[in-house]
């Protein structure tokens, strides 16, 4: 059984609906065993202790740096058997010593078609420069900021009249479908990088 680890900051709306992929089977061989946010209010918090998952909290003022901040989390990572992160609204950039702790085994979603609006405003930026068509991203983490290999995308229409509340809402629920598909081939061990691709096995 794998391990998996989720780190968010906010609501973690993608937490919940990978922990429903667990529970009604679409992911199989794998538990989140463990949920890390760097707010202590962090709603994500409270959807892991609804299903008894276990929870930490990171205060990045308790540390001298990012290196430090995430040398903690890597260690507790480790201590537990963490297979596979997951960042889920985590709304940190990781450092490049995460990334080589975890190498191929984290992965982020980003609300935009990547390489298109990269950033913590993907919605808010594809709305304003007028874009007609845009989704989201799952993709494998490396040391830039939503420039991993692609794993999966899908896309959906900019409406006239949308906000960015409502674009947001509609993007969401392809985030919760797309994530835990991705999750599931990761684990069936059906993707492989070649350069900037990420491969599907159809095996």
């Amino acid at each position: 059984m794998k391990r998996i680890a989720v780190l968010a900051s906010g609501s973690g709306t993608n937490l919940q609906a990978i922990i429903d992929a667990v529970d009604d089977g679409t992911i199989t061989g794998a538990q989140v065993t463990l949920v890390i946010s760097d707010r202590e209010d962090a709603f994500a918090l409270e959807r892991a202790r609804n299903h008894n998952i276990p929870t930490m909290f990171f205060n990045r003022k308790n540390y001298a740096g990012r290196e430090e901040f995430d040398g903690a989390i890597i260690a507790a990572l480790q201590a537990q058997q963490i297979d596979l992160v997951i960042l889920a609204g985590y709304m940190r950039l990781i450092t490049p010593d995460f990334v080589a702790a975890f190498p191929q085994r984290i992965l982020n979603i980003h609300p935009s078609l990547l390489p298109a609006f990269p950033g913590t405003q993907g919605v808010a930026d594809a709305l304003a420069y007028g874009v007609k068509v845009t989704g989201c991203t799952v993709h494998f983490v490396d040391e830039g900021m939503d420039t991993g290999p692609i794993i999966l995308q899908e896309a959906i229409p900019v409406n006239d009249h949308d906000t960015r509340e409502t674009l947001h809402q509609r993007i969401q629920v392809l985030e919760h479908k797309l994530y835990p598909q991705a999750i599931k081939l990761w684990l069936e061990g059906r993707l492989k990088i070649e350069g900037r691709r990420c491969l599907i096995d159809d095996n």
